[in-house]
């Protein structure tokens, strides 16, 4: 598929109907998409791929920058000494 237009919106909207699909996959049932697909169980795989297909353009295209790790260090104080651990 090319990247040309697709959009953000575009790409939710798709990661919220594979997330659809999985749910109702997994609940045993098959799932119909608008393009006349039908998965079932077997085709739980194909689902995810999917899923992390367009979650990976959401990810890239997200206006918003995911949320930064800090890592900071925790001391103790024993016998009257300092010391990280």
């Amino acid at each position: 598929m090319s990247d040309v237009g697709i959009t953000f919106a575009i790409a939710k909207e798709r990661v919220g109907m594979y997330l659809t699909a999985e749910t109702a996959v997994l609940a045993g049932q098959q799932h119909r998409f608008a393009d006349g697909r039908e998965l079932t169980r077997a085709d739980l795989r194909e689902i995810r791929e999917g899923l992390a297909y367009w979650q990976g353009y959401v990810d890239r295209l997200n206006p918003v920058p995911a949320a930064r790790v800090v890592q900071r260090a925790v001391g103790r104080v024993r016998s009257g000494s300092y010391r990280i651990r």
